[in-house]
């Protein structure tokens, strides 16, 4: 216990560390089986209310959810052949997501990390549904409507996500946490990218992907909107070196836009990171529909995804493991890692320009509006 003359400074209440030898919280903290390892041969399982469980599960849900909808939206067009009606739920998906992702905070706060990684989870399955009916009845309106809600749901989910990822791991390992989080969310696009390769393996032509697939990809979103349920609450979880995790509060709507505000008043310069913040998320539409549903056929378009969320996971793990290097200082590691990422991105966008150059969308156009006739087809 403290003395009285120490009752003003703040301690952190930690708990002894586990025993080494079983695994388990010491008395000093909590007990039950969620505070207790597990040993399988020579790997020792962390205990399910510790961070490295809890963060694993976030990042399946995110495995599930979003990273089929990166998988169905890889194929170019959603697996559809016409994009339009892909193109415009995404843009449907974006619009909302900008205006909700302003008071995802304040929802995520008032029904918690679980709920809202649920809420959001059901949004991805609502969306991949309407390719499914747009399949069978040229449904345009759902396609639209389905778009507004994942918007809405996605803001939520990636607020509720943002506090855990942030809250969750130690300071000191937080690269790492957060390169394994990618790869994992990764690896569901590379999955859901399996699916169709595996359906359409035989398919030579530009078709659109089988109700089979779409079906999956239904059944995966379910299932990862209802994972987020078996997530324990914040309070209950205990890091390795006994701290207990806070998960901070979002800010209301009206908070955000005012520090926005006084952001722009104080620091200016924040300005020239906005471009980096738009680009983020503009280039998707170009390689699935500009460059993958272009060149490609529908067994080809379905590889090429699966290389694609590939390459992510090895350079999500890569620059994270090297932004956790604690030899070099902190401004020296963002600053290598950011020039890295420079010279890659124009390496890579060189090479594809060269591959640009070969083909205009005119020539890609040609035979759309006839697609029983080959003759016509680029």
């Amino acid at each position: 216990m403290a003395e009285a003359g120490e009752k003003a400074v703040p301690v952190q209440e930690t708990y002894a560390n586990t025993n080494p030898e079983d695994g388990v919280l010491t008395a000093d903290g909590p007990t039950g089986w969620m505070y207790r390892e597990r040993k399988i041969g020579p790997v020792r399982i962390p205990w399910f209310a510790g961070p490295e469980i809890q963060l694993l599960m976030v990042a399946f849900v995110c495995f599930l959810c979003p990273g089929m909808f990166n998988a169905i939206n890889g194929l170019g067009g959603g697996g559809q052949v016409d994009p339009k009606p892909g193109n415009d739920a995404n843009v449907a998906v974006y619009a909302a997501f900008c205006v909700v992702g302003f008071f995802a905070g304040s929802i995520t706060n008032w029904l918690g990390v679980k709920a809202a990684l649920s809420f959001g989870g059901i949004g991805y399955c609502v969306y991949v549904s309407s390719y499914l009916c747009y399949n069978h009845t040229k449904n345009y309106g759902y396609m639209i409507f389905a778009g507004f809600w994942l918007g809405c749901s996605a803001g939520v989910l990636w607020a509720a996500q943002g506090a855990i990822m942030m809250a969750y791991p130690p300071e000191g390992s937080k690269g790492k946490y957060i390169s394994t989080f990618w790869a994992i969310f990764n690896l569901g696009g590379v999955i859901g990218s399996l699916i169709p390769l595996g359906q359409n393996i035989h398919t030579t032509t530009n078709s659109t992907v089988s109700d089979g697939t779409y079906v999956g990809f239904i059944i995966l979103t379910f299932l990862g909107a209802a994972l987020a349920w078996f997530l324990v609450d914040a309070k209950k979880v205990i890091r390795r070196d006994g701290s207990r995790v806070i998960i901070m509060k979002h800010p209301t709507w009206k908070t955000e836009l005012w520090g926005l505000w006084e952001t722009l008043i104080s620091d200016p310069t924040v300005v020239f990171l906005f471009p980096m913040f738009f680009a983020s998320n503009w280039f998707y539409t170009y390689h699935f529909n500009g460059v993958n549903l272009a060149q490609f056929n529908t067994r080809t378009r379905s590889l090429n995804n699966v290389l694609y969320w590939s390459a992510q996971i090895f350079g999500a793990m890569v620059f994270g493991y090297a932004l956790d290097l604690e030899r070099f200082r902190r401004t020296t590691r963002a600053k290598a890692c950011w020039v890295a990422l420079f010279v890659l991105t124009f390496v890579i966008y060189g090479g594809g320009y060269a591959f640009q150059k070969g083909y205009t969308r005119a020539e890609v156009n040609a035979g759309a509006d006839t697609p029983d006739d080959p003759s016509d087809d680029y």
